[in-house]
């Protein structure tokens, strides 16, 4: 029985030793895998800004927005060869989307209240925006 227990006790703390390393080593590799799920786009937006994505769920390429670029009350066509297909702001102001790249009425317009505003699926292609005072 004295045996036993003497070799019971002599093996514990290799046993353990060797849990720890397990345990360490798992962790560590967890760690270590980036993560591919994609920014919220409450994050990839600025405060003060109105981003435009050219694919739907805030996907592809962001076009930015702000009071440092964009008049109040101007139309402001989206750059050449961008259409928004999702968009969100987090500027204060009111902002109208545009289907038209002149913001002409002709077409199908929307206004949205800021900030906090964030739309995955535009119910049309942006091609235009106008910030409001």
């Amino acid at each position: 029985m004295a045996r036993r227990l003497s070799a019971l006790r002599s093996s514990v703390p290799r046993v353990l030793a060797i849990a720890t390393l397990g345990a360490l080593c798992t962790t560590g590799i967890a760690q270590a895998e980036p993560s591919s799920k994609p920014q919220p786009p409450e994050f990839a937006c600025e405060k003060g800004e109105f981003c435009t994505w050219t694919g739907e769920f805030y996907s592809g390429q962001i076009t930015r927005f702000d009071l440092r670029g964009t008049n109040p009350e101007e139309c402001v066509p989206l750059p050449e060869g961008v259409d928004a297909r999702s968009f969100g702001s987090r500027i204060e102001r009111h902002v109208t989307v545009y289907q038209d790249r002149e913001c002409s009425t002709e077409g199908d317009f929307s206004t949205y209240p800021g900030p906090g505003t964030f739309v995955p699926q535009a119910p049309y292609v942006v091609r235009a925006i106008q910030i409001w005072n």
